[in-house]
């Protein structure tokens, strides 16, 4: 559903790129829901960001905090050399401020990528957001 509703982020892209999870978090959890969405996107998936450290879950967190808890919490893998001059879908499960998407594009873009395009499973809408 996400590749034939997110098709025009799909259309003229080169990679995939989940947002990661740190790895204890993957260990407790035994996966990372964003990676397994990325796989059905109809794109090469590069694992091009890793996580520096744990952060707190972004659930229940008050928008103004968000963007400072992913702060410097993402970088760039040895696959990110790949990426310079590309088109990358950054895949999440869930986006509600954006916070993580920004954090993650930042690095992205600092390693040469052309265009970030972000496409989530869900989005969460509050009372007062324009969305």
């Amino acid at each position: 559903m996400m590749r034939d509703r997110g098709r025009e982020m799909v259309e003229g892209a080169d990679w995939a790129i989940a947002v990661p999870l740190h790895a204890s978090r993957r260990r407790r959890r035994g996966f990372n829901q964003a990676a397994d969405l990325a796989r059905h996107i109809g794109l090469p998936l590069c694992p091009a960001l890793r996580r520096t450290r744990a952060t707190p879950t972004q659930t229940g967190l008050p928008a103004s905090q968000r963007h400072r808890n992913v702060r410097e919490a993402f970088a760039p893998t040895r696959a990110a050399r790949a990426l310079p001059g590309s088109i990358v879908v950054l895949i999440d499960d869930v986006s509600t401020t954006g916070a993580t998407l920004d954090a993650c594009a930042r690095v992205l873009k600092h390693v040469g990528v052309l265009e970030v395009r972000a496409l989530t499973a869900a989005r969460v809408i509050t009372a007062g957001s324009d969305g």
